[in-house]
């Protein structure tokens, strides 16, 4: 028996309909994707970022075991609060002011690179015209534009969750709650991303389409709500900057390129390139 010291939301809900039983998907380095029914989960230590489909328990991870018994006990679920009145004009300034400050942040990795004005590496800098397609069907409010430069961005990268991946549902999660604001329709928007949703299971492994469907629904980790409400609720400068410092930690590039996909898809204008700049 797991003893739980937090979760998610959806992690919760899993666990209770399937009666605390999960099966292991796969083992990583520093956690263990579990199938709890039909919901994908994983479980890392107490440290580990927060996800609603995240559990994190203090015991050591049992990497060789094949099903396990987890006890969420009376641990509250976490849950995203819900957001202050969101701004889209002051969120969209404050990425600006984050841009500005990008080296405060730490060094770029992935798709973090444009974020810098820079070249992203290898394969992704082969797809910088479909990211910047993304970004500027983001500005202009076009949600089938964006469907569309999405698709071509999904499954790109290594890893477990790709850099296409996470640069689009960081997209589209801030799109959507920008809509949700009333800066756009929001079921315009909802239903491009109920189209990329659908065409991730051909383009992407389970894994990683079910986290991009959780940030196409505007569902994603702590740390990239805490940043969208301290963006657009206006607040100090340092706010922003200690949520972003806190996004890029995730995963080896994961975190950078959801925050280039978040600045995407709320800022007023695509990516611009100082030709030839290329990280180092």
């Amino acid at each position: 028996m797991v003893r739980l010291t937090a979760l998610g939301w959806k992690a919760d809900a899993a666990l209770r309909r399937a009666g605390g039983s999960a099966r292991v998907l796969a083992a990583l380095s520093e956690s263990i994707y579990l199938t709890v029914g039909d919901e994908i989960v994983w479980l890392g230590g107490a440290g580990a970022p927060l996800h609603p489909r995240a559990m994190l328990t203090a015991e050591p991870l049992p990497f060789s075991a094949e099903v396990l018994e987890l006890d969420p006990g009376r641990v509250r679920p976490w849950r995203p609060t819900a957001p202050r009145a969101l701004g889209a004009e002051t969120l969209a300034g404050g990425v600006e002011a984050l841009l500005g400050a990008v080296g405060a942040i730490g060094r770029p990795e992935g798709f973090g690179a444009l974020l810098a004005g820079a070249t992203p590496p290898f394969p992704l800098d082969g797809a910088v015209a479909r990211a910047r397609a993304l970004a500027a069907a983001c500005a202009a409010d076009d949600p089938s534009a964006a469907a569309e430069a999405a698709t071509e961005l999904l499954g790109l990268g290594p890893g477990l969750t790709p850099s296409g991946d996470d640069y689009v549902g960081a997209a589209f999660f801030a799109r959507m709650h920008v809509a949700r604001a009333g800066a756009g329709d929001a079921g315009t928007w909802a239903r491009a991303a109920a189209a990329v949703r659908e065409r991730a299971r051909e383009r992407t492994h389970p894994i990683s389409a079910a986290l991009l469907a959780d940030m196409l629904a505007g569902h994603g980790h702590a740390a990239l709500h805490d940043l969208m409400e301290t963006l657009g609720a206006g607040d100090a400068p340092a706010a922003a900057l200690d949520a972003a410092r806190h996004l890029v930690r995730i995963g080896r590039s994961s975190g950078w390129d959801m925050l280039a996909g978040f600045v995407a898809g709320v800022r007023l204008r695509p990516f611009r390139l100082n030709a030839g700049a290329r990280l180092r």
